[in-house]
């Protein structure tokens, strides 16, 4: 049998020998620390080297050591001034990969971000792989090295799991939880400051490592947008990727639209990796339960997959049911076979439409998780229910039970030795296990996200051509011509260049009419007072017109005014890390308030984008609410896709944005746009 080709990280996760520099005696340093965390891989027979210059008992110097046995890594646990000299003394001397574990660098200010780069220098220079600086280092518990001074971190076993951190510190936290939930690890990485190794590069790693099952990803800032999603993409060909982004609060400093206010890093991120393939969670809690879950079992793609919930006490099992919808799981009624069975199996007080309620925990129990597992519309089913040895055998019922392709999640109540035991005996049965109603509901969703994830994308429709080389600057009738020839509907208009202008325009449109100042320099015109609206006379239009005057309007815009309806935000824009991104959201200041928006990356199908407006809170108010107008979203797929396509192929454009877009009963009408060219940007940022 071949062994497994080595990878570019293997020195530094799997390596034949270690060398601590800065290793000291005295227990308290960080050098002492990292050595004791070492010493079982030398035990284990790997080469450890303990360098210190000043300590006539240790090597004087890696070349030293390396003379004695293989040095792949090099532990750097000195002061950070020395650490770039180090580095490089390591790479001349063989090592091909170094973590730096002391700070000092870029987060302390501008000296230790110029120190930060001569070290990152070096790395490039001499080709050594580097993990931080600033980090607590990383498990690799399959290779026998705990490269770590965390008390505790060499006690975490060997197992499936995969954590890539942003930070030391969250790194061995997620560790820590993992464990405590009976989970082993076959990797931890803390990235620290991201000098050299990046979350992509471990990504990269783990995706064809056959000791990992599942991966948790937390960040804290992305670099390269791009190569993230990349590495995302290319893991969950294989792995499940659970994602905790960091920053849903921060909302960075405004853009001149709402598009760019309100597609934030934060928001863009998630997005970002859910379009990539990765699940999404909100805290360390519900990761520690979905990457849990991911690494036992996965359900099979689907779209749209439904969830079975089986609770053997209401209580929690409400808790359960109310979480699930929580997260917009689809729980289906079950069919009246199903029910008839159960029918058979159960008291006839009890539930059985969807969820299951047993009553109690009893010898049926198995048979009812089968009965649902069997319904045509159940993909997933999630289960609760008390250690009660003397009631049943939560083993074997959930063997029983076992339906081929629907995994089960069993939320396990209880403590004590007994109750761990269960657990491992259930996850070793490809059951995910959890110890509360919520965690239950986290791992299901998990796999019920990670299910639609892995649906095959259809085949890409001919996309229509847009529109190539614009530029600016475009003041909204522009902005509106150039949504025409996209296929975007406005309402009827007219461009004036005087006052007799704008009358005639109001004897051919036929009142009421919308007022506007003509300027593009000007993007948001009501707050200087640039809009005025149901203008029916010639009186009322000449005092319309006195007040855009004194708001310095050198041209107007007279419009029909809009029937009634929803307002939605579009748009595009250019972002910083990843590139062009669409956003869809509910219109006006709704949607600044609330953050209610959709996030996409460009270009994408209508398809892809007909989906956005299933993620905003209030899609209630686009399907027909209260008599309300009903949203075509194949209509709207075309409107985002078409305004991704235009940005993604014209490098001269900024961001585009349709606030607001009116959904009304003869369908989607833009009432106002903004087109931000490369050469407008420096006018519109005083305005």
């Amino acid at each position: 049998m071949n062994a497994p080709a080595a990878r570019a990280l293997d020195p530094l996760f799997a390596p034949r020998g270690i060398a601590v520099v800065g290793a000291s005696r005295s227990p308290g340093k960080l050098g002492a620390a990292m050595a004791r965390s070492l010493a079982p891989f030398a035990a284990a027979g790997g080469h450890l080297a303990l360098v210190n210059d000043r300590d006539a008992t240790m090597y004087g110097t890696v070349r030293e050591a390396a003379a004695d046995g293989p040095v792949d890594l090099a532990v750097l646990c000195v002061p950070a001034a020395a650490c770039p000299g180090v580095l490089a003394e390591a790479a001349d001397a063989g090592a091909r990969a170094a973590v730096v574990c002391g700070g000092g660098f870029a987060e302390t200010g501008p000296g230790g971000a110029a120190l930060q780069d001569r070290l990152a220098a070096t790395a490039a220079a001499t080709g050594i792989r580097l993990l931080g600086p600033n980090t607590s280092g990383f498990l690799a518990p399959h290779a026998g090295v705990t490269a770590s001074f965390v008390p505790g971190a060499g006690d975490i076993e060997p197992g499936r799991i995969a954590v890539v951190a942003a930070s030391g510190g969250v790194n061995h936290a997620l560790a820590f939880l993992l464990a405590e939930a009976g989970h082993g690890l076959s990797l931890a990485v803390g990235l620290g400051n991201g000098a050299g190794v990046t979350a992509p590069d471990v990504l990269d790693h783990l995706a064809d490592d056959p000791a990992t099952a599942a991966v948790a990803l937390h960040l804290e800032s992305v670099a390269d947008g791009p190569r993230l999603v990349d590495a995302v993409r290319r893991a969950t060909v294989r792995l499940p990727v659970v994602a905790l982004v960091v920053g849903r609060h921060d909302i960075g400093a405004f853009a001149a639209s709402h598009t760019g206010a309100l597609a934030t890093s934060w928001r863009t991120t998630r997005a970002a990796l859910a379009q990539a393939g990765a699940v999404l969670v909100d805290d360390e809690r519900e990761l520690a339960d979905a990457v849990g879950a991911l690494a036992v079992t996965r359900a099979r793609p689907h779209r749209d997959p439904g969830v079975g919930v089986v609770t053997a006490q209401a209580g929690p099992g409400l808790l359960l049911l109310d979480d699930l919808r929580g997260r917009r799981a689809r729980v289906p009624e079950l069919t009246g076979a199903t029910r008839d069975t159960l029918g058979g199996l159960l008291p006839p007080l009890t539930y059985q439409r969807n969820p299951v309620d047993t009553g109690r925990p009893g010898p049926a129990l198995g048979r009812v998780l089968a009965a649902v597992g069997a319904d045509p519309g159940v993909d997933v089913i999630a289960a609760y229910a008390l250690h009660e040895p003397g009631a049943v055998d939560l083993v074997a019922a959930a063997a029983e039970g076992a339906t081929d392709g629907v995994p089960l999640v069993l939320g396990l109540g209880g403590t004590g030795e007994e109750v761990t035991r269960a657990r491992r005996a259930l996850r070793d049965a490809g059951v995910a296990v959890a110890a509360d109603p919520r965690g239950t509901a986290a791992a299901a969703g998990a796999l019920l996200a990670d299910a639609r994830a892995r649906v095959p994308a259809g085949p890409s429709p001919d996309r229509a051509e847009v529109p190539a080389g614009v530029t600016g600057p475009l003041d909204e009738h522009g902005a509106k011509e150039l949504l025409g020839r996209l296929g975007i509907a406005t309402m009827p208009r007219r461009a004036c260049a005087d006052r007799a202008e704008a009358h005639a325009a109001l004897t051919a449109l036929g009142g009421p009419v919308a007022v506007k100042l003509l300027d593009a320099r000007v993007l948001h015109k009501t707050e200087i007072g640039g809009v005025h609206l149901d203008v029916a006379t010639p009186a009322a239009l000449d005092a319309a017109l006195d007040a855009l005057d004194a708001a310095g309007a050198r041209r107007y815009l007279v419009e029909a005014m809009a029937p009634a309806g929803v307002d939605l935000v579009v748009g595009a824009r250019r972002d910083p890390v990843f590139g062009p991104v669409v956003l869809l959201g509910l219109g006006g200041t709704t949607a600044e308030a609330l953050a209610d928006v959709a996030v996409r990356l460009a270009p994408l199908t209508p398809a892809e984008a007909a989906a956005m407006p299933a993620e905003l809170a209030g899609h209630a108010l686009l399907d027909g609410w209260r008599g309300g107008p009903v949203l075509d979203r194949r209509a709207l797929g075309r409107t985002v896709a078409a305004l991704g396509d235009l940005l993604a192929a014209g490098p001269g454009l900024d961001e585009i944005e349709v606030n607001p877009l009116r959904l009304t009963a003869r369908g989607l009408v833009a009432l106002d746009a903004v087109v931000i060219t490369r050469e407008a940007d420096d006018a519109h940022a005083d305005r």
